[in-house]
Formats: structure tokens, C-alpha cells, sequence
């Protein structure tokens, strides 16, 4: 049934991040929005209306996380990042059953729900369970299998099923078309160039995004810099590119990578978060922006974060963006809120997210004014508005969330799948994982 939300302050995250106030958004049945515009300016309504305080804006995209980790949050978590992954990690992983994946997807997604993140772009395994548990919650999934080589792995077979299951079912697939199918190679380090290639030509020839981990820190890609100078030299190299292709994180860029990544159309996922805990670095995100790289944020995963509350990693990239430049104007509020909205959405290579316009899927947020952050109300400069949002509300004032119209946060509670529950059988599983792994220091 079609449906007006009528709100105080909208916010489209247009280009240029108007602030509409005395707005009206309409859905339709597809779950679509229809119109977004000034309740003075609206057409006349198909279905009930919905009077809300506060503000409307997009669902944040998340883009770059591995959410199931939830499971595995705060182990090893005073390791630099190839320690923490080769001794603690992986090893912790390889003990995951498809029954935990699913555990650990689901109390994810709801927490990200419950802060507004509508979309997220995950890497990881056993993507039925991925895919089962974002359709029982009702988030959007971007959806990338693993393809690593490393012993119990077989890369080859990972990149054969993850091309019959788009051969099968399409890119995109679900109600609202909630889940995107794509390719996960994990890093240069873990797979061969051939393999690379390979996964390169397969995602090109239908149209999928590749999802894949980008100089992240300087321990990491040792050899392959030793041979090809730089990762993204090596992937431009040997095919990776061409496509749609997201590199996470992208910490440690020459400005010929840059260019690489503008010629391509690379669309880089920044993880500040992450970046800082591991001590990877920081992003050149002034000079990604500078030259036109699609950009978002991403959580990245919640045992290397360690939650996946997007707001936070927005404020995060701010600030490293200003001290790194010493320029306090180098990134805006409005810069920010774009960056985890339409931002994510283009990294992403996606147009029907991110935003609050007619033909894109209404994944719409509703937050709360009566909150500390707005004591000076809503009725302010759009400026100092969006100040007030980005750098001190944040999470604790989402109230409502709908996906493709579908509504699945109501007064903060998710309304498809109990939390309590949720969290019990990720507990459950949590507390086997974390009795059979000893971290070292």
C-alpha cells in the first residue's frame, strides 16, 4: 500500500544536501519513493498518511564490513593487523559452522538497523546464511563469498559457485531486491594474479561488483609491491579492473594509484575506524575526493572496529581528515553525511540507494529531535542543522527505519526478528568460539 511520511526536515542527501523542510516523502506499492518535495508542493496522496517529528533522511550504507564477525568481536584486539588475522582470525574462523555465520549475520544487521544503516556490503562466507539472515531481518545486502587461497580453501571452486549462483538467480534478487550478488577476492596477498584475472573477467561478463581489500597497511603485500610497485598497479595489471570493482580501505595510495582508480572508476571504501584500532594508517580521503573517486565509509568488520555504527566512523573520518590536512574546512558536516549516504551508494556502483528520490528504493530513517544535539531545535540554519547531525547525534536519536517501504525498526526495536533471541543464539555461539581461541600478546 502506498505511504506519505510528513516530516519536519527531509533530507534527500541530494548533491548538493538540501535541507527541505515541511517535507512530504511518498512510497509506492513497489516500494519505491514516488515524490519527495515541500508539504505546499506535494500531489495528492494515494494511501495513508504518517505524521512524524524530526528528520527523514536515506538509510546509511555500510560500505565494507564483515558483520558476522560479531561473533568474534574484541579478540585479539591489541594486535597489529596480519598477527590478528593470521593467529587469531582465520584460525578462530575456520571452526565457524553455517549455523554460527547465520547467529552472527543476524544480530549484525540488526545492529546496524538499529543505527540507521540500511545497506551493507559484506565479504565473507557461507553467503546462503548471509543471504538468509539479511531476508529475515529485512536489511539491503551487498553481497560479496569469499575467494581467498589458503589452505581448506579452494579459490577456484569459490569463484565457479559464486558464478552459477548469479547464473541462477541474477545479480539482484529478494523482495525490494534486497540482496546483490558479486565477487569477494580477499587481497593480492591471498590470491595469485592468474586468480585475480580470473575473478576479474568472471565479474566483468556479468555485470557484478568485486569487492576487494586494497593496500591496507605496509606489512601487508609485501612481494606484490616488491614486483609490480604498488596493489593497485598489479590489479590494473592483471584485469582486475574494468569492471565494477570497490577497494576497501586504499590506506596507502601513491598518486598514480589515484589516477588508476579515476581511470577505472574505482570506487574506494574508507574505514577509519578499523584503520586507527589496526594502526593500518590514514586515508587520503582530501585527495580521493579531490580527484572524483567514489567514496564511502565502512564499519569494516566488528572484531577489527569494534561495532558497526556507521555515525561513528562518519565523525571518525572527519576529524582524521582535518588533522592529517591541518585544514578544518577540508571535510563539512554535509561532506560527511554524503560520504555514508549517496557516497557509499556510488562506491558501490549503485544509483537506487543512498538518496531520497523518486526511483530510488525508499530505505528511509527517521530521527529524533528531542535529543541534547538538537537543543537548539530543527528551526535553524540548514548549516548548523547539519552540524548538529553529524558531529554530536549520531545513533542514540535513530527512531524508525523502513527498507523498500518496508518498515523494520519501529521506536527502535527491530519489528521482523527479536533481539533478545538474536542475541542468545549469538551468545551462544560466541561463547564456543571464544573457549577454543587463546590470543597471544
Amino acid at each position: 500500500m502506498p505511504l506519505r511520511l510528513h516530516a519536519p526536515v527531509i533530507l534527500p542527501c541530494d548533491p548538493d544536501c538540501t535541507v527541505v523542510r515541511d517535507a512530504v516523502l511518498d512510497i509506492g506499492d513497489d516500494g519505491r519513493i514516488t515524490h519527495v518535495g515541500p508539504a505546499a508542493d506535494a500531489p495528492p496522496s494515494g494511501g495513508p498518511s504518517r505524521q512524524v517529528t524530526g528528520i527523514l533522511m536515506p538509510g546509511l550504507v555500510n560500505a565494507h564490513a564483515h558483520s558476522p564477525m560479531t561473533l568474534l568481536r574484541g579478540l585479539g584486539g591489541d594486535l597489529p593487523l596480519m598477527r590478528w588475522l593470521t593467529e587469531v582470525i582465520w584460525p578462530t574462523e575456520a571452526q565457524l559452522t553455517p549455523d554460527d555465520v547465520y547467529a552472527g549475520m543476524v544480530l549484525g544487521s540488526l545492529e546496524m538497523l538499529r543505527a540507521g544503516v540500511t545497506t551493507s556490503a559484506e565479504m565473507y562466507f557461507y553467503g546462503e546464511e548471509l543471504v538468509r539472515a539479511v531476508l529475515d531481518t529485512g536489511a539491503r545486502l551487498v553481497l560479496a563469498p569469499a575467494i581467498i587461497d589458503a589452505p581448506g580453501w579452494d579459490w577456484a571452486a569459490q569463484l565457479e559457485q559464486t558464478s552459477a549462483w548469479i547464473d541462477n538467480d541474477g545479480l539482484r534478487f529478494g523482495p525490494g531486491e534486497r540482496i546483490e550478488i558479486g565477487y569477494g577476492p580477499h587481497s593480492a596477498y591471498t590470491l595469485s594474479p592468474d586468480a585475480l584475472a580470473q575473478v576479474g573477467a568472471a565479474a566483468r561478463e556479468r555485470g557484478a561488483l568485486v569487492q576487494i581489500h586494497v593496500a591496507e597497511s605496509l606489512p601487508e603485500d609485501v612481494a606484490q609491491r616488491a614486483e609490480y610497485g604498488t596493489v593497485p598497479a598489479l590489479l590494473d595489471q592483471v584485469g582486475l579492473f574494468g569492471g565494477r570493482v570497490l577497494a576497501a580501505h586504499s590506506v596507502h595510495l601513491s598518486d598514480a594509484d589515484i589516477s588508476t582508480f579515476v581511470r577505472h572508476r574505482v570506487g574506494v571504501a574508507h574505514c577509519p575506524g578499523s584503520n586507527t584500532k589496526l594502526a593500518s594508517g590514514i586515508a587520503r580521503v582530501a585527495d580521493l575526493r579531490a580527484a572524483g573517486v567514489p567514496l564511502g565509509l565502512g564499519t569494516d568488520g566488528p572484531a577489527s572496529n569494534d561495532d558497526l555504527d556507521l555515525w561513528e566512523d562518519v565523525r571518525l573520518a572527519g576529524l582524521l581528515a582535518r588533522v592529517s590536512t591541518m585544514d578544518s574546512t577540508v571535510l563539512r558536516a554535509a561532506d560527511l553525511l554524503l560520504m555514508a549516504t549517496r557516497g557509499g551508494a556510488a562506491a558501490l556502483s549503485r544509483s537506487d540507494i543512498g538518496t531520497l528520490e523518486p526511483g530510488a528504493w525508499a530505505d528511509v530513517v527517521h530521527l529524533g529531535v528531542d535529543d541534547p544535539a538538537f537543543a537548539a531545535g530543527t528551526d535553524i540554519a540548514d548549516e548548523h542543522l547539519l552540524s548538529n547531525l553529524v558531529w554530536a547525534a549520531g545513533s542514540r536519536t535513530v527512531r524508525d527505519v523502513w527498507v523498500a517501504g518496508t518498515q523494520v525498526v519501529a521506536d527502535t526495536e527491530p519489528t521482523t526478528v527479536s533481539m533478545p533471541d538474536a542475541l542468545a543464539k549469538a551468545r551462544a555461539a560466541a561463547s564456543r568460539l571464544v573457549r577454543t581461541t587463546t590470543p597471544s600478546r
